[in-house]
């Protein structure tokens, strides 16, 4: 339940539109809603401005499709991260208007598109092809949570002019997520050229002493670039939402 659905109900009791008894019954799950495996938390849309988010690694699709069937009733979207393609077409045939990606292994169940609040442009870079799905996975988010997003995909150090190609686009985002694999090395670059913060991610991608990701996430911790903040190994989701975060404070 979002500010908008809250002010509704209250303006319909004041008005007399709606009863007490009713409203307490629309209310009687505002804070949480236990159904045995999972507590979901129907507050967060008014605590933090967007439902929770559902990992699907870990879950069963019966379980996923149980808590989505709580959520759909007072909430506009759902977003699952982590959802593998068989667990996906499950859900797909009890909710077939969802859309699943699975490059980013990321669903979404939409009532209606998301307003776009955000007060600036989230920029999405990748160093590399093999980078996009966890780019993507942070674009989605971004996108799911109201916001203008763009993308840039495969221009890292190896070839470091096909980044210089979009100087200009770089140059106007508000946010800008980098996306790199391998030493990591493309966020400092990136947050060398712009005043914007940027949120590093470190994926998985390279060989044996790129230790899963480890070597990418220590060099971008280390960043001579003051303006860096970073997320977690192949964590799309955290700086899509972060991101967001950021794009929604006012200036004023």
């Amino acid at each position: 339940m979002n500010q908008d659905d809250l002010t509704q109900i209250l303006s319909l009791v004041a008005t007399g539109s709606l009863s007490v008894k009713d409203a307490k019954t629309k209310l009687k799950h505002l804070s949480f809603e236990n159904i045995d495996f999972a507590h979901i938390d129907h507050h967060r849309s008014l605590r933090k401005g967007f439902p929770e988010v559902i990992f699907g690694q870990g879950k069963t699709s019966d379980q996923i499709i149980g808590i989505m069937e709580k959520m759909i009733v007072n909430e506009t979207i759902i977003l699952i991260t982590r959802l593998k393609k068989a667990k996906a077409k499950k859900i797909v045939s009890v909710f077939p208007e969802a859309q699943y990606f699975e490059d980013a292994k990321l669903m979404w169940l939409k009532k209606n598109e998301p307003k776009i609040t955000g007060f600036g442009e989230i920029l999405v870079i990748s160093a590399g092809t093999s980078d996009i799905p966890v780019a993507k996975e942070a674009l989605l988010t971004a996108k799911a949570m109201g916001n203008a997003v763009e993308s840039i995909f495969d221009v890292g150090v190896a070839g470091i002019h096909r980044l210089f190609a979009h100087q200009e686009q770089i140059m106007t985002a508000s946010v800008i997520i980098v996306v790199a694999g391998m030493e990591g090395a493309l966020p400092s670059v990136v947050a060398g050229m712009v005043k914007a913060p940027v949120i590093a991610v470190p994926t998985s991608i390279g060989y044996g002493t790129s230790f899963g990701g480890m070597t990418a996430l220590l060099g971008m911790l280390n960043s001579c670039s003051s303006n860096i903040a970073v997320v977690n190994i192949d964590n799309g989701f955290g700086a899509g939402f972060m991101a967001s975060s950021i794009n929604h404070v006012s200036m004023v």
